[in-house]
């Protein structure tokens, strides 16, 4: 079935495409658009964020955190995830680190980050079908922009969007509608992909569907206390069964 798609308007300097005026859309699946996070959904980018963590932390004298710390720290932008690992009671400290953190991350970016297992051939087969492919996340933008290009995958997506691209950041709904907006696309057939309770709340907040993975930071059952809509092992298990 050929549906008629009007025109994005396009948004500066966030990596989005103006899509043909027609797009084929499969049978197979209600959505014409599908959201992803980035880190523990698409990518693992877990020991460039631990050693970037541990380096900060170092700075200010403390130990280092353990990985389970810092899964359990991240997904909410970088001043949640700093100060969690600081703790209660060092919320002036954290403060000082987050620039820290900053200074140190650009030699971090690249390293050991990798495409999650099935990432590329899902955004290969999501293209394919004519369905778009965006990044939303609450990872800095410009960085998430520079892995996705280092790993090859940019050209796979038709935007991405993150922390500092907007005054916003997920689960608040306004991040969301800006991102529908830049991408034409409407809740009723968009769905986001993540890992985290906070993909789940800014799922909801926006009327869109949620599929989540535990590849990242939550389990099963924490994400379908949150209200996922359906939670998947992987990539390649929930490809299949909502989106190819």
């Amino acid at each position: 079935m050929l549906v008629l798609v009007p025109a994005r308007a396009k948004t500066a300097n966030l990596s989005v495409r103006s899509p043909a005026e027609t797009r084929q859309v499969g049978a197979v699946t209600r959505f014409r658009t599908a959201l992803f996070d980035l880190d523990g959904t698409l990518l693992d980018h877990f020991a460039a964020i631990h050693r970037t963590h541990t380096q900060t932390l170092a700075h200010f004298g403390l130990p280092a955190p353990s990985m389970e710390a810092v899964h359990r720290a991240v997904g909410g932008g970088l001043e949640t995830a700093v100060r969690r690992l600081f703790g209660p009671g060092k919320e002036a400290l954290a403060d000082q680190a987050i620039p820290v953190y900053r200074s140190l991350w650009p030699n971090n970016l690249f390293y050991e980050v990798k495409l999650l297992p099935g990432a590329r051939e899902l955004l290969e087969q999501l293209k394919a079908n004519g369905i778009q492919r965006a990044v939303f996340t609450n990872k800095h933008g410009p960085s998430a922009r520079a892995v996705m290009g280092y790993l090859k995958v940019a050209d796979l997506l038709d935007g991405i969007f993150g922390a500092f691209d907007t005054p916003w950041l997920k689960p608040d709904v306004r991040f969301a509608e800006y991102v529908l907006k830049a991408l034409d696309a409407k809740p009723a057939t968009t769905c986001l992909v993540g890992d985290s309770t906070y993909d789940v709340e800014a799922a909801r907040t926006a009327r869109l569907t949620s599929f989540c993975v535990t590849t990242g930071t939550h389990a099963a059952e924490e994400l379908q206390k949150a209200g996922a809509t359906a939670v998947y092992p992987d990539l390649q298990t929930l490809g299949k069964a909502e989106l190819v």
